[in-house]
């Protein structure tokens, strides 16, 4: 009886040591992370606002990080592929989600069965920018204000025209919506997969309408590819002061922007998030980031944190939920 005893004690301490050198491993690469390159997923198709901003922002995070942010596209579903797979990853820090305005404020009351839970999934590591929404049209549409689209569109036949969108349950689907709603218009949805093959097809003409965030459309702007009609900002934009906000062209309430949100899974540990935490507005106060960004009519975010993160995604959630609903957009 005292040999087995003294054998369960030995096992006891034996299953107790190699639990405390699971630990203490764990607690080395903590200490260590990163020690291989991050995963940033953007999930959306290459091309379109977000995956501009992302990439922009993994040049500047691969110096204050000290490990190659490595930006991947998982578009489809409106967001949910990619987003659901981070929430799924192993929360280690090395899988990370450039979320945005339709995967953590409209897709929890869009998707009809969840794929994630935009709040529980994750740990929003911080707010890292915000940008307008515009409207914009090819340039043989004949319309140089969204007054004159409103009324091009109402003139003609129920069904003429259609407007273009990166998909169905998007905070560009809803916002369009809203506006038809408000007015009255009788106007096709057109359902992309991501920003930028909706904006190929609206500067082929294949699509007159086009509702995004500004980034993508400036050089086609510039280029005269494309005419941007108004901003749905409260306040003009420093990057086209000229083009007029929506408000000021007859038809306020139209004021939409969409944000960028840095995710890890959930249960990462508080070390390795406080440590990309940090890395994060580093790269967000550098000058020549914030620059950059600005060209693109996004505004970087500098003083967020997971707790005001946490919260503000929890406010846009609570902010989109009614316009879902009214549009009656859903997402299998």
């Amino acid at each position: 009886m005292k040999r087995r005893g003294l054998l369960l004690r030995g096992g006891a301490l034996g299953v107790l040591g190699a639990g405390g050198l699971a630990n203490r491993s764990v607690a080395q690469q903590q200490a260590h992370y990163p020690s291989r390159p991050v995963r940033l997923v953007v999930p959306f198709a290459p091309g379109g606002a977000t995956d501009l901003f992302a990439r922009k922002f993994a040049e500047r995070a691969t110096r204050t990080l000290g490990q190659p942010v490595v930006v991947e596209n998982r578009g489809g579903a409106g967001g949910i592929i990619g987003t659901s797979e981070v929430a799924r990853a192993a929360p280690d820090g090395y899988t990370a989600l450039f979320g945005t305005a339709s995967t953590h404020g409209v897709n929890p009351t869009t998707m009809v069965t969840p794929a994630y839970d935009a709040v529980r999934d994750f740990v929003h590591v911080a707010i890292v920018g915000t940008a307008p929404l515009v409207i914009a049209v090819n340039p043989r549409v004949p319309a140089n204000t969204l007054a004159e689209l409103v009324a091009l569109v109402r003139s003609a036949p129920p069904g003429t025209y259609s407007y273009a969108t990166a998909g169905v349950g998007t905070i560009t689907q809803l916002a369009f919506e809203h506006l038809k709603q408000q007015l009255g218009l009788e106007v096709t949805h057109v359902s992309y997969r991501g920003s930028n093959p909706a904006l190929m097809d609206v500067i082929a003409g294949t699509i007159p309408i086009f509702l995004e965030t500004f980034g993508p459309l400036i050089p086609h702007h510039r280029a005269g590819r494309m005419r941007i009609l108004a901003v749905l900002s409260a306040a003009r934009s420093p990057v086209f002061p000229e083009i007029p906000t929506a408000a000021e062209s007859g038809i306020p309430g139209m004021e939409f922007g969409t944000f960028n949100v840095l995710c890890l899974p959930a249960g990462t540990p508080e070390p390795t998030v406080a440590t990309l935490h940090r890395a994060t507005l580093a790269a967000l106060r550098d000058e020549g980031l914030r620059r950059e960004l600005l060209g693109i009519a996004v505004e970087p975010v500098t003083d967020s944190d997971p707790e005001h993160a946490r919260a503000y995604v929890r406010a846009e959630i609570a902010k989109w939920a009614p316009l879902v609903r009214a549009s009656g957009a859903r997402l299998e």
